[in-house]
């Protein structure tokens, strides 16, 4: 039986996990002005879409950082867990090229400033990874498969991490999806909503039994291709990873999954070619049990419904964020139905 569609947590997911509701975009002159008074630089300050924070590109003279602006529904906590995930990383796997956290000149890993109404965001200042995103190249299934060795070993690194806030709400974290059948509700389109009942169904009896015994740590959780920072003149392919802002503690087996959302059905002849590459490269690092294999092609599918259905709710309630959700959702019914059409045993 599916799991009963459940409203009040869905609209507390979203809240908790900063995707509510649009908010004033933070003034560019304001963030210069505390950039250079605590961290002392300056330079020309580019205004980078994203899905909810406030992101900046800092172009100096002697190098280029990222400045991330929190909105201001998401709780300081969750912003301290992004940074503790990237501060470990650096301090117990330093060979691998995650995105590195600046301290401000009195030795902060950010700046808190209050909005109009009273509440908090947090500034923080990273460094910019350089290259391209593994999105915008024609990367080959041996490259797919460097990339899940990548997050193998991202994840092998961080199974022994733990933070307070690691155990966060999330509406992104596959473990919910169950409880989220009511977003189909949101979706203009018939027949995308009777393929993501389709998923639905598919997770109740592949993974919804499964649930509680699957092995769990602090993931990435958004190691999409978007946020994988790319050189295909090197060996090694992965330059860059980025974005820990969906960083949660859940199932193991549903990071893969993310990636793998991402990469079904943009290869028409075999929807499943480059999902399958990035699997092998991941489990060649980091091998998943004999429970979590079957899991793993049905968490990447109901991934990518929750983006469709996640896209359609907040083109009504964001529009300031509209654009960027369908740059990245805007073929995903479609690559969901070559992904089902022709799902893997």
């Amino acid at each position: 039986m599916t799991t009963a569609p459940d409203a009040s947590f869905a609209r507390r997911l979203f809240e908790e996990s900063g995707l509510a509701s649009s908010h004033e975009p933070v003034d560019a002159a304001l963030v210069r002005t505390l950039v250079a008074k605590h961290y002392h630089v300056s330079g020309n300050l580019e205004r980078l879409a994203t899905e909810k924070d406030d992101t900046f590109r800092l172009r100096t003279g002697s190098g280029d950082y990222l400045v991330k602006v929190s909105p201001p529904d998401e709780p300081e906590s969750v912003v301290a867990l992004q940074t503790a995930v990237m501060r470990f990383l650096e301090d117990t796997a330093r060979e691998l090229p995650v995105q590195r956290v600046k301290l401000t000149v009195d030795g902060d890993d950010n700046v808190v400033l209050a909005t109009r109404d009273g509440r908090t965001r947090v500034l923080r200042v990273l460094g910019f990874v350089d290259g391209e995103v593994l999105a915008r190249t024609n990367a080959e299934p041996d490259q797919f498969a460097r990339a899940g060795e990548m997050l193998g070993r991202v994840d092998l690194a961080l199974a022994a991490f733990t933070h307070p806030a690691d155990r966060r709400a999330l509406v992104w974290d596959i473990r919910h999806f169950p409880r989220l059948a009511g977003l189909a509700e949101h979706t203009p389109d018939p027949g995308h909503a009777r393929l993501a009942g389709e998923v639905f169904r598919l997770f109740d009896a592949a993974v919804v039994p499964h649930l509680d015994h699957l092995e769990t740590q602090v993931i990435h959780g958004d190691f999409s291709p978007h946020n994988v920072v790319v050189d295909p003149d090197r060996e090694d392919f992965v330059v860059g990873v980025i974005d820990f802002g969906d960083t949660v503690r859940s199932a193991v087996v549903f990071d893969p999954a993310v990636p793998m959302a991402n990469l079904l059905g943009r290869t028409p002849h075999d929807p499943w070619l480059e999902a399958r590459a990035f699997a092998a490269g991941y489990t060649r690092v980091r091998p998943l049990g004999d429970r979590e294999l079957p899991v793993l092609p049905v968490a990447a599918l109901a991934r990518l419904t929750l983006r469709a259905l996640i896209t359609d709710w907040r083109a009504q309630r964001a529009p300031d964020r509209r654009a960027y959700a369908l740059s990245h959702a805007k073929d995903d019914w479609t690559n969901l139905e070559r992904a089902l059409a022709a799902r893997p045993e």
